[in-house]
């Protein structure tokens, strides 16, 4: 997958991640930066990206599984 990233600084309000945990599961967070960090459910992170204008995407690859899928987005 490849990425390219901005030449210029994004200014968001919130960042929102899915990663994998060590045993594969899904953890999904909204990250308010210098603030706070949350725990969401997988139905808030899908409904914040269908519904919030993203900023930007970034793939966050996880070396020898590329069967999984883990991202950030910025709102």
């Amino acid at each position: 997958m490849n990425y390219i990233p901005s030449p210029i600084p994004v200014h968001f309000h919130f960042l929102f991640t899915a990663t994998s945990n060590k045993s594969g599961r899904m953890q999904y967070h909204k990250i308010k930066p210098g603030a706070s960090k949350l725990r969401i459910s997988r139905s808030e992170f899908i409904k914040a990206y269908n519904e919030l204008p993203i900023l930007a995407i970034t793939p966050i690859p996880l070396k020898g599984q590329d069967l999984v899928c883990q991202l950030e987005f910025f709102v």
